[in-house]
């Protein structure tokens, strides 16, 4: 596909310059961080406002679609942070709630200091997910959404995610071509609605939605 310049990723999710000027100011410190730590993998920052811009970028509307129809800014936590794709991305692009759920503690500063460098409101946990009660952590509203990038197989990050899930919560997950046998492979614990979106970053790729879930059985 080939990455694509600043102007060409603000065509396709619409947003302001200043916007596009954090996000690029993102860009910026995570080429200065993974010379420290590894953040990402290096090929993909030869492709920066694809692989990580636009790929995380492209939730954004999905998720806004829903808070249209329930009212108030959606609550998304975001497990497996790593460098902030796509949790940190959506914090950026504002009207959300964002909970970075990461362990790196060397991550969790990485997120804190772009946190701070975009004048982003966005809470950070560094913590393990399973390790967090969510009603502590989220209060008694518990998640809209529950979203992950390269985080674990599906059977494993659901059973990650439905804790934090309010009772009409959503999942929206990346996944890659082998999307499918994860499916199947969910389905014989999890009683799962779901829908298939292409990925507007990876040929390959597939944004997973989850729209009804719970243990099989009950």
């Amino acid at each position: 596909m080939g990455d694509l310049s600043l102007e060409e990723f603000s065509e396709r999710i619409t947003v302001s310059r200043e916007t596009a000027a954090r996000l690029d100011r993102y860009l910026s410190l995570l080429r200065i961080w993974q010379k420290r730590i590894n953040l990402v993998g290096a090929r993909t920052l030869s492709e920066p406002w694809r692989r990580h811009m636009l790929d995380s970028a492209q939730l954004w509307p999905i998720i806004q679609s829903l808070s249209t129809s329930r009212g108030g800014e959606p609550l998304v936590v975001d497990l497996g942070s790593g460098a902030g794709f796509p949790g940190l991305v959506l914090a950026i692009l504002g009207g959300v709630q964002v909970h970075l759920i990461e362990s790196d503690a060397r991550k969790c500063a990485f997120l804190r200091t772009v946190a701070d460098a975009t004048e982003t409101p966005v809470a950070i946990h560094a913590r393990r997910a399973e390790d967090i009660d969510p009603t502590a952590v989220l209060g008694p509203r518990l998640a809209d959404w529950v979203t992950a990038r390269a985080c674990a197989p599906l059977p494993r990050l659901l059973e990650l995610a439905h804790p934090f899930l309010a009772p009409q919560g959503r999942c929206l997950f990346h996944k890659g071509a082998r999307w499918a046998e994860e499916l199947t492979e969910a389905k014989k614990t999890w009683k799962i609605a779901s829908e298939c979106l292409p990925s507007m970053s990876h040929e390959s790729g597939v944004l997973l939605k989850i729209t009804e879930l719970s243990p099989d059985g009950l």
